[in-house]
């Protein structure tokens, strides 16, 4: 149990440290460059994607399974 929790309030200060220093980057440069609503758009689609392909795939292969045994 000792060893969680120095796991733990090590990774909530690496957290708290990465937090802070970012927070004083986008205080040092506010024109950070935002990423567009497009950019956006496009990685949720092909994540979709790629989602919906590889459950096809799992489906498909559950579906067949029995079949593709024999082979």
């Amino acid at each position: 149990m000792k060893h969680t929790a120095v796991r733990s309030y090590r990774a909530v200060r690496r957290l708290a440290t990465r937090l802070n220093e970012a927070t004083a980057e986008a205080a040092r440069r506010p024109d950070r460059g935002d990423i567009s609503i497009t950019t956006v758009i496009i990685w949720v689609a092909a994540v979709t994607g790629a989602l919906v392909i590889a459950g096809t795939i799992a489906v498909v292969i559950a579906k067949y399974n029995g079949s593709l045994a024999g082979i």
